[in-house]
């Protein structure tokens, strides 16, 4: 962990360096999923050319490896650089129901860079923010996203743990923030069926049931890379309560809203991610 925190003192010019030789290496040398992409873009976008998809490909490597180094420098970047870097437009949204006294869903998707956008999101935000995140089986990695996601107050909450932490941290005025666009892979998980990039698809229903449980408003974090090393995440609503039981707008309106960024900029979502590997569809 030294030779990581040291690594991430050097300035992102430098860094950058490094993610040049990562793209390098992984999109020419060790071609790191790149047939599971090239499957995935041709899927989703039927109606481009083969060249348009070549050029995203290219693109999404290159976002994957600024990523990488834009993650690492998490661990020792000022708040007034991350500040000038990430920038936040409309966060009256959501501070408008903070100052009503209510908690709030915020729900992103892999989104370059969504870690810059949850860190963030605790310099932006006058309330305590908490993070759903996955356990992972290597320990150092864990370890560093939580060091890394942490950092500025944020408070993990393990995804098999969010119904209790929620109800025993229910009279705390926060945000929570949630990535709901994984493969829902656990057969114990609820799940809601859709079409969604052209494709058949199921997302995790949890977001949508936490919401009408607690009876949370709910945003949606549109990210945008605007230029190297600077980023957008613009707020967007996208339900508020009441709701009823059987209500799926939420989780309707998240996979819409997901659908419309990457449209808009199909290189900055994360497709190595496997996400159609199975489907567990009623109809399958």
């Amino acid at each position: 962990m030294f030779f990581v925190t040291l690594l991430s003192r050097l300035p992102l010019s430098v860094l950058y360096f490094f993610s040049d030789f990562l793209f390098v290496v992984s999109f020419y040398v060790v071609r790191y999923r790149r047939k599971l992409v090239q499957k995935n873009l041709k899927n989703a976008f039927p109606e481009k050319k083969l060249a348009e998809l070549k050029v995203i490909e290219k693109e999404f490597y290159v976002n994957l490896c600024d990523y990488a180094v834009e993650t690492l420098k998490l661990l020792t970047i000022s708040r007034e650089e991350l500040g000038k870097r990430m920038i936040f437009k409309n966060a009256e949204l959501a501070l408008k129901y903070a100052e009503n006294g209510h908690s709030v869903l915020h729900l992103t998707s892999h989104q370059f860079n969504w870690e810059w956008g949850l860190v963030t999101a605790c310099l932006t935000f006058p309330f305590q923010m908490d993070f759903v995140y996955q356990s992972v089986s290597s320990k150092f990695f864990e370890e560093l996203s939580l060091k890394i996601r942490t950092r500025f107050g944020a408070h993990p909450i393990k995804r098999d743990e969010v119904a209790r932490e929620t109800i025993k941290r229910k009279s705390i005025l926060r945000g929570i923030a949630l990535m709901a666009d994984q493969y829902p892979g656990y057969g114990r998980d609820k799940k809601y069926e859709t079409k969604f990039l052209n494709q058949d698809t199921v997302f995790f229903y949890g977001a949508n049931q936490l919401a009408v449980l607690m009876q949370y408003p709910v945003v949606f974090y549109e990210l945008r890379k605007m230029r190297r090393g600077y980023y957008q995440a613009t707020i967007v609503n996208i339900s508020s309560p009441p709701y009823n039981k059987e209500s799926d707008i939420i989780i309707e309106s998240y996979v819409r809203g997901v659908e419309k960024v990457i449209q808009e900029n199909p290189a900055g979502w994360l497709w190595t991610h496997n996400r159609w590997k199975k489907r567990h569809l009623r109809k399958a």
